[in-house]
């Protein structure tokens, strides 16, 4: 049986603060568990778990999330919050013409305010995209690890949806970047059965090991590079 989608899991200097900028950015509540403090799913939206880190941040990190807006007022009232929450402009390149707006959180984590209008986007609630980098292999990857349908497939850009709608992860189709130390940001699955068959089951799909952590969850990596781990049932 697939694989839970549960959280992505954020890197932090100070977990507490971050969950608190992102719960209230989002409209939700920050939880402490034992492994940091979580931003829970809600409604098929993409939860957010913050875990302690010392490592120093090197370069962007290779995946952000995009929050979506219905009309322009939204899109205003997002970028106005986030930055009296914390967050601060980013230039990545983006170009004059661009309407969505790229921002950081307080510890650099670069995320976006998508304008209104975006059909991609459409149905997929406020927190609509984590998009990615990586090919076609590593979107089919995640279809089959989640038992989530592919419902962009062109040009080796791919993305996926849970059937119930919510939250899609995407793939740009660019290789990744050349990595130092290990991935801030890392998609979260909690084994539906045994955990060490679905550990089994995943590098059977494509991904590797890296072994078991100090929170018991085990590390892997997708085909494309791309760090997850997996947690046991509670």
């Amino acid at each position: 049986m697939p694989s839970r989608l549960t959280a992505l899991t954020i890197d932090a200097s100070d977990p507490a603060r971050l969950a608190r900028f992102w719960a209230d950015l989002l409209g939700r509540d920050a939880v402490a568990d034992a492994s940091g403090v979580l931003v829970p799913a809600t409604a098929a939206q993409l939860g957010l778990r913050f875990v302690p880190s010392a490592a120093p941040r090197v370069g962007l990190n290779p995946s952000h999330l995009h929050l979506t807006s219905a009309v322009q007022a939204d899109q205003d009232d997002t970028v106005a919050r986030a930055l009296r929450l914390g967050a601060g402009h980013l230039d990545v390149g983006q170009l004059p013409g661009e309407r969505h707006v790229v921002l950081a959180d307080p510890e650099g984590n670069a995320f976006c305010v998508i304008e209104p209008g975006n059909r991609f986007l459409a149905g997929c609630g406020f927190l609509g995209e984590l998009t990615c980098e990586g090919g076609r292999e590593t979107g089919v990857f995640w279809s089959r690890a989640l038992g989530w349908p592919l419902v962009w497939d062109q040009d080796d850009e791919t993305a996926v949806q849970s059937p119930q709608g919510g939250t899609k992860v995407s793939w740009d189709g660019k290789h990744l970047s050349r990595r130092q130390g290990r991935d801030r940001l890392r998609l979260e699955l909690g084994a539906v059965g045994d955990l060490r068959a679905e550990v089994d089951r995943l590098v059977a799909l494509g991904a590797t090991r890296l072994g078991a952590t100090g929170d018991g969850s085990v590390a892997l990596v997708d085909p494309g590079g791309n760090e997850l781990s997996v947690r046991g049932a509670p």
